[in-house]
């Protein structure tokens, strides 16, 4: 068995390859999420995906189910309220960048409900990357071409909320393997975002059977490359290195969307991506600040 590196050592060749392979993975699901959301409803196409994910990780969900009480908050915030706020915000936006960054605000969002809630301490940088981030978002929607998909980005940041609310309850439940935690997710989000699809939507078999093999294809990479394989990759990282000295690294999976997005036709004005980037510093700044923060980062997306 090899074992793990010192805490301090610098990240080796094999590592730096596994992040950046987590970032194009969580960078193109999110265009991946624009593309199936134009074919499918956004609730059914969040439903799809986690019966894909489901049937790959039914297998880890097995008891004991510690702090069931929290669990199931969690699972049922950062499940299909999250997804389904997230996958609702990229149907309503016209672009995928603005909507992909509005939901990494859930690193200072999960900094500033574990203040609220837990009465964490709340360091300076913290609350300067905080400001920075929500002042960058703001400066992003108020844009003109921007300011069209002002309730997309909205949406997408309470959605990034709710998987923060979800992150400070898992501070409080005893540790949970990513795979099994994406297991229960996909369990409690598949009926319920199925029900809420079946309620709310209609056209849901004929947009299946015109779909088109890229929409397949979104769909095959946000169940199992970005569901399984990304979670795997990051459990492996994070069983040999803190997750506060990776986190800050993954904060580049809004810029490999906004390339992508760019490719895809979004507008990008001097604006926006100065509102982009003005998020983002900020919301290094707070991950950086809180790196004994146990974020969601594992679990995510």
């Amino acid at each position: 068995m090899i074992a793990p590196p010192k805490p301090h050592s610098p990240l080796s060749l094999v590592e730096i390859a596994v992040i950046a392979a987590i970032v194009v993975i969580w960078g193109v699901n999110n265009a991946a999420a624009k593309v199936m959301t134009e074919h499918w409803p956004p609730l059914f196409t969040a439903a799809a995906r986690f019966a894909v994910a489901a049937a790959c990780l039914v297998p880890f969900v097995r008891p004991p189910f510690p702090s069931w009480k929290s669990l199931l908050v969690i699972v049922i915030v950062g499940g299909p309220i999250h997804y389904g706020l997230i996958y609702l915000a990229f149907a309503l936006a016209e672009d995928v960048s603005t909507v992909a960054v509005a939901t990494q605000m859930w690193i200072p969002f999960t900094s500033l409900f574990a203040f609220l809630l837990l009465g964490e301490r709340m360091r300076w940088p913290a609350m300067a990357g905080m400001l920075v981030a929500f002042l960058g978002v703001a400066w992003m929607t108020l844009d003109p071409h921007a300011l069209g998909d002002w309730l997309a980005i909205a949406v997408g940041a309470a959605g990034s909320g709710c998987w923060a609310l979800a992150t400070v309850f898992a501070r409080r439940a005893a540790a949970i393997p990513p795979l099994k935690m994406q297991g229960l997710l996909a369990c409690v989000a598949l009926p319920a975002l199925a029900l809420a699809s079946a309620v709310t939507e209609t056209g849901q078999w004929q947009a299946v059977k015109a779909s088109t093999p890229l929409v397949w294809a979104c769909l095959f990479w946000a169940g199992v490359v970005s569901s399984v394989a990304a979670t795997t990759l990051m459990l492996w990282l994070v069983q040999r290195r803190e997750t506060g000295r990776v986190t800050p690294y993954l904060l580049a999976t809004p810029l490999v969307s906004i390339l992508i997005g760019w490719f895809m036709g979004d507008t990008l004005t001097a604006q926006i991506l100065t509102g982009a980037g003005l998020a983002i510093v900020g919301v290094a700044l707070v991950s950086l600040a809180e790196r004994g923060l146990r974020a969601g980062a594992s679990t995510q997306t």
